[in-house]
């Protein structure tokens, strides 16, 4: 029944828009006779008299005003919904959950939000600054940054956004009682530093005198997941740091780091946006993703070229990956 009221529903609000049968019929392109059987189904339908009906005038009864009203206001409503909707197609709208890392984030993708969000109003930002790996689908987030690995999963699809360069820092006191290392054997010789959750914390990878690339697990005593934390170790005499190149270079400049390798031997460490994988991304996801792509190599620098694959090595020796 519910698909018979709305096949006879627009003749109705035409009907008494228009007055009469005769203009409906006129602004419809059906005869007197077809609208008025369009309606006295939908009256049938109802259960209801809609009109009371004379030999010169149509008057909505109350029932059949109340019910125009009802009905003008949905259809009104729809109208707003596919308006809202059109636009979406070409104004990102609506809200975008995101992760992301929270030195990373802080340093680059909030000012890229903020800025995004300031030629795009209708735009909602929901963000959550987090060292921990999340799980994009069960945890609901639209958009997630990472660093590093994003792994194989076939229900996400990832975008390379830009590189961060890394170099290897040391204090100036700590390196004038260790020695300055060159080779990968000679960071073998030192304590690191250590970033990451795990028991081992990330490996750095490393081009060797030799032209090879290899992943290095250093000897470590401290091991912690937030970088500035590694950075403070580090300026107190710690050990060596492998630290994102622009965080350590303020540093630099007042003398409380040295650099030990840069990023000419060090490998940059790519950075990606991580979302569920859907025929369909919404424009407000997509901008997003578009503004980082953008704008994170201006905060970061240049985006390098892909890498190969290579060893890993631990104090000399090589751990498959």
């Amino acid at each position: 029944m519910f698909t018979e009221i709305l096949k006879e529903l627009p003749t109705f609000l035409v009907v008494v828009e228009s007055g009469s049968f005769s203009a409906a019929a006129k602004r419809v392109n059906l005869t007197r006779s077809a609208v008025a059987k369009s309606v006295a189904r939908l009256e049938a339908h109802l259960g209801i008299q809609l009109f009371s009906r004379t030999t010169r005038r149509l008057i909505l009864t109350d029932e059949g005003a109340r019910y125009y009203e009802d009905c003008n206001h949905l259809v009104r409503d729809l109208r707003d919904v596919g308006a809202q909707l059109n636009k979406g197609r070409t104004e990102p709208i609506g809200r975008v959950r995101i992760s992301t890392p929270v030195l990373i984030g802080r340093h680059c993708v909030a000012p890229i939000l903020r800025d995004l969000l300031r030629s795009h109003p209708q735009l909602e930002i929901d963000a959550e600054f987090s060292d921990s790996v999340v799980d994009v689908l069960n945890d609901g987030y639209d958009l997630v940054v990472r660093i590093g690995s994003v792994g194989n999963a076939t229900d996400l699809t990832t975008r390379k956004i830009g590189a961060q360069d890394m170099a290897i820092f040391a204090s100036p006191e700590y390196l004038s009682q260790r020695g300055i290392p060159t080779t990968i054997d000679d960071l073998c010789s030192h304590f690191g530093i250590v970033y990451g959750k795990s028991s081992k914390g990330l490996t750095w990878r490393v081009q060797d005198t030799d032209g090879a690339i290899h992943d290095v697990l250093m000897s470590s005593k401290q091991r912690y997941d937030d970088l500035e934390v590694v950075l403070d170790a580090t300026i107190e005499g710690g050990g060596l740091a492998w630290l994102p190149r622009w965080l350590g270079r303020p540093h630099l400049a007042s003398g409380a780091l040295q650099l030990v390798l840069d990023s000419d031997q060090v490998q940059p460490i790519d950075i990606r946006a991580v979302w569920p994988k859907s025929k369909f991304l919404p424009l407000r996801t997509r901008a997003v993703i578009d503004a980082l792509i953008k704008r994170v190599p201006h905060f970061l620098g240049s985006t390098p070229e892909p890498r190969d694959e290579s060893n890993m090595a631990k104090c000399g020796s090589v751990l498959s990956l």
